[in-house]
């Protein structure tokens, strides 16, 4: 018996959507909030209070997707693949920000580049949400989270500096695995910069362990994409269950640089906590190696200064 209530007591001590917090007054940025977990993240911060700002590439799929969240929101158009539409979207922003979530992203696809000629999984995943945040920054009051993933383990994966666009021996798979890495190197060396300049901003990183969505269905390989259906339809959790890293890390207290994935075997399902992450995505110098060339690469620069105590 005594066995059976401390079960039911873990059980209960789980947190879930039922305990976020009161929001009202405060401005949350979801990019690619139409659908997936990004959608289903809108819709329980807007339940809870928030404006919910879905920064989104097709106008008409946002609408539609704002349209069936119950609270307020707005939509505004982001283009990640495209740096000018990045800067078109910040150009625009003039309010205060209290969370912006980096949640859009592209899986496994194959060979392409975006409109800048970047590899498209490193350029959308990183080097556009880069460049969104660096821009948006000065406005931002609370906290930036970004979406990660499991795949920055894969093969041992690291940042291919001599070959970013992976023009040699590209792969889908070892695409997507340096874009996910590189967004766990871009929390580490954000927070690292946030604290060195006296900001109060906090930078997490969370991932979704395996959830049902519809990112999957771009695969490159039409045997992946198949296998990827069957796990979605046996085996994944929900986009409600996969979005609670998300909204954990975008209201909980937590220390800088966090990381938070779900609590079960393998990090592929369960509740919401703090996670590990490999050797390769907490080296600060690889961190900062790889801040100094998203610079060079998107023309979009560090925007706080340090107190001038610590010039």
């Amino acid at each position: 018996m005594t066995e059976k209530k401390t079960e039911m007591s873990k059980q209960m001590d789980k947190w879930d959507v039922a305990r976020l917090p009161g929001l009202t007054g405060r401005t949350v940025v979801v990019t690619g909030a139409n659908s997936g977990i990004g959608l289903t993240a809108a819709d329980a911060l807007a339940r809870v209070g928030a404006h919910v700002v879905f920064a989104v590439r097709d106008l008409e799929r946002g609408r539609a997707a704002a349209a069936t969240v119950s609270g307020s929101t707005e939509v505004r158009r982001l283009d990640l693949a495209d740096l000018q539409s990045v800067r078109d979207f910040a150009d625009g922003w003039r309010d205060p920000i209290h969370v912006l979530i980096n949640n859009a992203g592209v899986m496994m696809l194959p060979r392409q580049r975006t409109r800048d000629g970047f590899e498209m999984q490193f350029g959308t995943n990183h080097l556009g949400h880069f460049a969104l945040t660096n821009l948006l920054l000065p406005y931002v009051q609370d906290r930036v989270v970004t979406l990660s993933s499991g795949a920055h383990r894969w093969g041992a994966v690291t940042i291919a500096f001599d070959d970013l666009n992976l023009t040699a021996g590209y792969t889908p798979r070892r695409a997507y695995a340096q874009s996910k890495l590189a967004n766990l190197l871009f929390t580490l060396e954000l927070q690292r910069r946030l604290t060195e300049s006296g900001s109060s901003v906090r930078a997490y990183a969370a991932h979704p362990g395996y959830a049902a969505t519809n990112l999957q269905s771009h695969a490159a390989n039409p045997v992946a994409r198949a296998g990827m259906a069957l796990g979605n339809r046996f085996f994944a959790q929900d986009d409600r269950a996969g979005a609670l890293p998300t909204l954990y890390a975008a209201t909980q207290d937590l220390p800088g640089a966090s990381y938070v994935g779900p609590d079960g075997l393998g990090e592929l399902r369960g509740a919401p906590t703090l996670v590990g992450r490999t050797q390769a995505a907490s080296d600060p110098a690889v961190a900062r190696r790889l801040w100094t060339v998203s610079e060079e690469l998107t023309g979009v620069t560090w925007p706080l200064r340090q107190p001038a105590a610590q010039r």
